[in-house]
């Protein structure tokens, strides 16, 4: 068993953080021990493993109370629990989406600056056509500029 205090410092969750899990039934098995302090087991930390993953990915508490409250049906409810981890993984999907489109942009304009400052010139590389841009750069200025 664990105190609040231990379970903060080891899942680098603030306290008001973890009693307001409880409180709003994040937490189902968290139990108190004679002075009235909550206290946390395996299973505890297993579902704060499980909460902050879900809130890593983009999830509203509101979001994991649902999944919680399916958890509670038991048996009847395991369909409904894989469609909620399908569900958010198509999520996921479309962030890293997004992040790479990211990525591919600021790469380009590392590129593109590198290059400029090279040739103490701007202008350089804003007259360059596409085809003179190295193969890999090339591939970046499609891909965030839409271009096939």
């Amino acid at each position: 068993m664990y105190t609040i205090g231990e379970v903060s410092k080891m899942m680098n969750i603030s306290v008001s953080t973890l009693r307001y899990y409880d409180s709003v039934g994040l937490l189902l098995n968290v139990s108190r021990n004679e002075n009235g302090n909550r206290v946390f087991d395996s299973k505890d930390i297993n579902s704060l493993i499980l909460i902050e993953c879900l809130k890593a990915s983009g999830m509203k508490i509101k979001e994991i109370k649902e999944f919680i409250d399916l958890c509670l049906l038991g048996n009847d409810s395991l369909k409904d629990r894989l469609e909620f981890f399908k569900k958010q993984e198509q999520v996921i999907d479309q962030e890293i989406k997004k992040l790479e489109n990211s990525m591919n942009m600021i790469k380009f304009k590392q590129w593109y600056y590198s290059t400029a400052i090279e040739h103490n010139d701007e202008n350089y590389v804003r007259n360059l056509s596409i085809e003179n841009m190295p193969k890999e750069i090339r591939e970046l200025y499609k891909k965030t500029h839409h271009i096939n």
